[in-house]
């Protein structure tokens, strides 16, 4: 699917690319960084800028209305079960990030692995009610770490992109 989305937007330059891939939900940064930097042969301060800031466009909007949308969803009969389903893929990541509130935040969105980023982290973060100061900044920082080591992991040959 996401490489139907890639293909989809292949008509635009490759900085708007990579800034629209990395808001997208499960790709985020860690797809746009390698796909702005191996397949459009961007610099990695470029990729990471572009990647990071369209990485950081739906935080705010997560965090602010997703609780809200849940439960509109949730009390809609055809609409609950992807409520209910989006309320327990948030859920299932609190644990870690309760624990220890924003460093548990920031170091969860920092890890570049599947089912991490800042879609889930701030999905996680609004459900356990966190402050949106300390969200957003979590949320940045997070990104930026992961950014920073998947910029790091292209620019050594490290990482690839599969297609």
């Amino acid at each position: 699917m996401s490489q139907s989305i890639i293909n989809a937007l292949s008509f635009l330059p490759g900085w708007v690319e990579v800034f629209i891939i990395s808001m997208i939900p499960i790709i985020e940064l860690r797809g746009a960084i390698p796909f702005g930097m191996l397949i459009k042969h961007m610099s990695p301060l470029t990729t990471f800028a572009l990647a990071w800031v369209g990485n950081m466009i739906p935080a705010p909007f997560i965090l602010l209305f997703i609780p809200a949308v849940i439960q509109w969803m949730r009390g809609i009969s055809f609409l609950k079960p992807l409520g209910d389903w989006i309320y327990n893929k948030g859920m299932s990541k609190t644990e870690q990030i309760a624990k220890y509130k924003f460093w548990g935040l920031t170091i969860f969105i920092a890890i570049p692995l599947p089912g991490t980023g800042v879609w889930t982290g701030c999905l996680a973060g609004a459900l356990l009610g966190m402050d949106f100061k300390r969200g957003m900044i979590s949320a940045a920082l997070g990104a930026a770490i992961a950014g920073c080591v998947i910029t790091m992991l292209c620019s050594l040959g490290l990482m690839a992109v599969g297609g």
